[in-house]
């Protein structure tokens, strides 16, 4: 009698990195290229705050873009720092974070 295991893959779902951003935005610009490194690991979602259907967005973020959320949560404005970002997204894949 042949014994067969079954392996299962316990995958965590991927982080959701929200970028508020609008056209013409050079910070937003750059920080999408800052972002490239990042890019396999999170869920990118961008969010053009000139849109009709955000005006919530406009009046919140309109002289603070671009705004990063990891996960719902806002954690940088104004420019993206990758030191930061790659703090964040360790404690959320190693389960540490707050």
């Amino acid at each position: 009698m042949f014994l067969t295991r079954a392996r299962t893959f316990c995958s965590k779902p991927v982080p959701v990195l929200t970028l508020f951003t609008k056209e013409p935005c050079p910070l937003c610009d750059e920080a999408k290229e800052l972002l490239q490194p990042f890019i396999h690991r999170v869920q990118l979602q961008t969010v053009d705050i000139s849109e009709p259907q955000n005006a919530v967005f406009w009046e919140r973020y309109r002289y603070h873009i671009p705004v990063f959320h990891l996960n719902g949560t806002e954690i940088m404005r104004h420019r993206l720092d990758p030191r930061r970002l790659e703090r964040l997204l360790q404690r959320v894949e190693t389960g540490t974070e707050d």
